[in-house]
């Protein structure tokens, strides 16, 4: 068993490192099993992780939709997707650390698509917040984008520890336990208000 555990981590690790050279190669190069599994692997660590004047760098998203029987005309018929916490208490919105080597929008594409399983189309940002970290005496800056989800996955790196669900706008801010992004919801609600056809 410890075999298989030290296999398993060196081989999450190869393929971190690999990562960003492989998803520049075109996905028909590959086998369609070594695609899929460079795609349910999630970063881990933080040696590339940035930070500015003392701040960690976080981004994320807003998945939103629009109920499937009704046109976009108001805020009323917006659902979002938030996901469980990691330690099971509360729901939130997936985020993560922006790297190094990714633009703003790449890592939060690539945060929601590991934490919720979900790929669209990005507005423009929402922020910056700046939170003291609850684990650690880090502080954050964090932004948010709103996504227009286009697609769910059946399968994503986190699927197995993380749950997730859609909700309304008032439930969303009932569920979800952090401040900032209740108000990066309420950003987005308020802009959705004065432009209900604009993506974000």
């Amino acid at each position: 068993m410890r075999n298989l555990s030290f296999y398993l981590t060196n081989l999450t690790n190869l393929l971190n490192f690999l990562f960003p050279f492989l998803i520049k190669i075109p996905s028909k190069s590959f086998p369609v099993q070594i695609e899929t599994m460079v795609s349910l692997v999630s970063r881990t660590g933080r040696n590339l992780q940035r930070y500015e004047k003392g701040y960690r760098l976080v981004v994320g998203c807003i998945p939103y939709r629009y109920k499937k029987s009704q046109e976009p005309t108001s805020v009323e018929e917006l659902e979002v997707l938030v996901i469980s916490a990691q330690n099971g208490q509360g729901m939130l919105f997936p985020k993560g650390g922006w790297e190094n080597d990714e633009s703003m929008v790449e890592a939060a594409m690539r945060e929601t698509e590991e934490e919720a399983g979900v790929i669209g189309v990005v507005g423009d940002k929402l922020g910056p917040w700046q939170y003291k970290s609850k684990r650690s005496c880090i502080m954050h800056e964090s932004y948010m984008f709103p996504l227009l989800v286009q697609e769910e996955l059946d399968s994503w790196p986190e699927s197995k520890t993380r749950k997730r669900r859609w909700v309304s706008i008032n439930e969303a801010r009932e569920v979800c336990h952090n401040w900032w992004m209740r108000e990066a919801l309420e950003e987005l609600v308020s802009r959705r208000r004065l432009n209900p056809q604009a993506q974000g």
